[in-house]
């Protein structure tokens, strides 16, 4: 299974995005990683996606990866979000008609919560992984030092998999230094736009989050998410799970549950439109 990639022109300069293509495809995914992560780093999500009919498109946000930007720098979240339509904008011209499934996971489920928000209507399904709607006031506790201490995420936070961590804390193209001031108060920024925003309305909606979830608690997501649910709302929370779901030891069943869901929004769609059977 090949992948390729492209540059678009961003709100903010050039973003580098992954694109997983599928011939046959059925419908689109959208891919909006984590904060400090790369797009790349969902190859393995990505390939099941397109074995279920998807064509993939994942950009790097701004800031990350091999998109352009200060590293790690998140100054404007609505821009992140303006970016992500911009990809979704080109898969649409590339493949018309085809309905849009977009998962975002933690600092990428923050911007696809506001997604949902702002375009839910060009959505079929939305599939947020621990998204970070709810904050942690760990990490926001830390904009009241000067200056930020120097506390990066720690990788065995992200999986009981020893693996995953490794290859994480060996990655180039992950951001490995502090968290800066400006993306501090930019997520704040975002969490309270989310919160202040309207509802997912009938967009159907799928939340996956790990019971033992440090980075973004369960305790602050779950009231978070549960203000901004529509009519449509999923959720699996998965026991002694950490951070990184699509990472976990128990990563295939997260992700053909994610699966399985698409598959029932993307039937009821069409049956809604008349297409297929019945």
């Amino acid at each position: 299974m090949t992948s390729d990639a492209f540059e678009l022109d961003g709100t903010r300069g050039t973003l580098f995005v992954h694109r997983w293509p599928n011939p046959d495809a059925r419908y689109l995914a959208l891919i909006a990683h984590g904060y400090g992560e790369h797009a790349g780093r969902y190859e393995h999500v990505a390939q099941k996606l397109v074995s279920s009919g998807a064509d993939v498109y994942a950009p790097d946000h701004h800031g990350h990866g091999q998109s352009a930007g200060e590293r790690a720098l998140v100054d404007d979240l609505e821009r992140g979000v303006d970016d992500l339509h911009l990809v979704a904008e080109r898969a649409r011209e590339e493949h018309p008609g085809l309905p849009t499934v977009l998962i975002g996971h933690s600092m990428g489920g923050l911007i696809a919560a506001r997604y949902g928000q702002r375009f839910g209507d060009e959505l079929t399904a939305l599939v947020l992984s621990a998204p970070a709607v709810g904050g942690n006031p760990d990490l926001e506790g830390l904009l009241g030092l000067d200056p930020i201490p120097d506390v990066p995420i720690d990788p065995q936070v992200l999986s009981r998999d020893p693996a995953v961590g490794r290859a994480y804390a060996e990655d180039p193209l992950v951001w490995h230094g502090p968290f800066k001031r400006a993306t501090l108060e930019a997520l704040v920024a975002a969490i309270s736009a989310v919160a202040g925003g309207a509802s997912l309305g009938a967009l159907p909606t799928l939340w996956i989050h790990g019971e033992k979830d440090a980075l973004v608690p369960l305790v602050h997501a779950r009231p978070a998410v549960e203000r901004i649910r529509g009519q449509q709302l999923e959720q699996h929370v998965y026991p002694g799970a950490r951070h990184e779901i699509f990472n976990e030891t128990n990563r295939d069943e997260v992700i053909a549950d994610m699966i399985a869901f698409i598959e029932r929004q993307l039937a009821s769609a069409a049956r809604g439109s008349g297409a297929g059977p019945s």
